[in-house]
């Protein structure tokens, strides 16, 4: 057997073999990431005063009230349902009365403010009396450790090697890449040797020079980011190295984010100055704006084009978590409403209306989670719905788009021939792809984009476009179950938001571009072509990195145990 029938062989191989392989290393992942948690045990203990009733405190953030829904419930008819809240910051252990009728005393004096206690002292809600006594408050001061022992981590594998199967699993798809339909060419190596130089950097960077616990975010961002920048390859050089300079910017702005959130006090103070600051973003985006594909969301900067409702996300985010922390006001509540008719209201004279149902449908999350209320999102729905129909009668191309929508064979050579192609393609991919490179979508306009779903079922199959969609979807998962372990209300609501942002784009993207919804040309996170997109992408998820209880662990707070 020549050389040339081995490659074949080889190359076949790894249609069947890389399936298998993304499944494994999303696997790993997310197991990791359930497997690497801090026991939960009390942070400090309350003692009721007078008995030897003792109530474990398990998180840095925690409400006190005759709710229910409180983590600590008194029941107590003179404790208000949102009485006051205990929460943990780097000075040490304190209590904030947030507007209850019989007040919070410390020590016997009363505080509406935040005011710091000590080991012993006493809080007293309503006629009920609490010490603050001992618990395992250091007990999640992992020391850092970017290999992990073997037995802090059973069952699931060390950062470095996760980050080994990442790289070979993006070095197979560079193979493939390299023989396409009978074609040799090895220039994708260069884009795979500087991509996984980027990659490792952000890992030492992040493990060794940051001192991070865990690493298994970043894993998975940097396992979609590869494959995204490496189908790139095969379509447009340029895009490839320009995806990868956007990939690092995004890392870099990710460590600032987590790094700048650090603080929880900190967000509340620069929380007008972001706002005013998107709001920026957009006037400059309609003045000097201009029209792509439809929608004046772009600047063009010399040869760079740029979309600074990507970047508003971030603020998005960042202004609706801090608006819904309970120690906000309503008045801070009602400014967020306003930005956010702002942002949507902006988005919709742009023609960008795939980002503004973005925006909009993370404002019903944010709504529901500050009201509790079906009757709130009841209310913003029929106001969308009556904004939606004055659209579909003042933009026929949009109008255009819903009467197409679930006709895709009606209109295959006309409203939905992007749709018609892009599903036939992703049956001739079948359940392994027909190889990195020897795809047809790709001729397709904005295949790297709105249609890269199709592009990715088509070159690598069924298995891994559904693994992909999966781990997002994961991702919102796990952002759920690492709230009631989060250091404080901001980081659990931003986690929430962000992670559902993410997931609503990723629908928008893969549903349109199948038919199931109408076509509206958002991206893929992590896997479109979009610098702008990408550098977004990883500022979400500092949201979620910030919420997992393990990304502070290496910082030791000052012991305030004495009195």
């Amino acid at each position: 057997m020549g050389f040339q029938a081995f490659l074949d062989i080889a190359v076949v191989a790894l249609r069947f073999l890389l399936p298998v392989y993304a499944v494994v290393i999303i696997y790993q992942c997310f197991a990791s990431m359930r497997r690497h948690r801090r026991p939960e045990k009390p942070l400090v203990t309350l003692e009721l005063k007078g008995t030897s009733q003792l109530i474990p405190v398990l998180f840095w953030e925690n409400s006190i009230g005759r709710s229910k829904g409180s983590d600590i419930c008194v029941e107590d008819p003179t404790v208000s349902r949102d009485h006051c809240v205990l929460l943990r910051r780097q000075e040490g252990w304190m209590v904030s009365d947030i507007g209850s009728k019989s007040g919070t005393f410390v020590n016997g004096k009363r505080t509406k403010d935040r005011t710091q206690v000590l080991i012993d002292d006493e809080i007293t809600v309503g006629s009920t009396t609490f010490v603050l006594k001992r618990g395992d408050e250091f007990q999640d001061e992992i020391r850092p450790s970017w290999f992990f022992s073997k037995a802090s981590n059973k069952g699931s594998l060390q950062q470095y090697k996760l980050m080994l199967l990442i790289t070979f699993f993006h070095l197979f798809m560079t193979v493939e890449a390299c023989f396409t339909n009978d074609v040799q060419d090895f220039t994708p190596f260069i884009v795979f040797v500087g991509l996984e130089a980027l990659l490792w950097m952000f890992f030492f960077v992040s493990t060794v020079v940051l001192r991070r616990i865990n690493f298994e975010l970043e894993a998975l961002a940097s396992f979609l980011t590869g494959i995204g920048i490496i189908l790139l390859v095969r379509q447009e050089m340029r895009s490839a190295y320009v995806q990868m300079i956007s990939a690092a910017i995004g890392m870099i702005l990710f460590c600032i984010i987590v790094k700048f959130i650090e603080n929880p006090d900190r967000v509340n103070n620069w929380r007008m100055a972001i706002m005013i600051g998107a709001v920026g973003l957009l006037v400059i985006n309609l003045v000097f704006g201009s029209v792509q594909h439809g929608a004046q969301n772009w600047i063009q900067i010399g040869p760079i084009s740029v979309q600074p409702s990507e970047f508003v996300k971030i603020a998005y985010i960042f202004v609706g978590a801090a608006a819904l922390d309970k120690l906000q006001t309503k008045r801070n509540f009602l400014e967020f409403i306003v930005f956010s008719a702002i942002c949507v209201g902006a988005l919709a004279i742009m023609g960008d209306f795939g980002t503004a149902l973005i925006f909009f449908t993370t404002f019903l999350l944010i709504a529901f989670m500050r009201s509790g209320d079906f009757k709130t999102v009841l209310l913003a729905l029929v106001s969308v719905a009556f904004a939606g129909f004055m659209i579909l009668n003042i933009k026929p191309y949009i109008a255009q788009r819903f009467a197409s929508w679930g006709h895709v064979w009606e209109y295959a050579q006309d409203a939905t021939y992007q749709q018609a192609r892009t599903l036939t393609y992703i049956a001739s991919g079948g359940l392994c792809g027909v190889g990195v490179g020897n795809g047809y979508l790709k001729y397709i306009f904005a295949s790297e984009s709105d249609l890269v779903f199709g592009i990715l079922s088509e070159e690598m199959g069924v298995i891994v476009s559904f693994a992909v969609a999966i781990s997002l979807v994961a991702l919102a998962f796990y952002a759920r179950a690492i709230t009631t372990r989060s250091r404080s209300t901001f980081y659990s609501i931003s986690a929430c938001c962000a992670a559902g942002l993410m997931i609503i784009q990723s629908s928008l993207n893969i549903f349109g571009a199948t038919d199931l919804l109408p076509l509206t040309g958002v991206t893929l996170p992590f896997i479109s072509a979009g610098g702008s997109s990408m550098i977004s992408c990883w500022g979400l998820l500092a949201f979620i990195k910030a919420a997992d209880e393990r990304t502070y662990a290496a910082k030791r707070l000052k012991p305030h145990r004495e009195k």
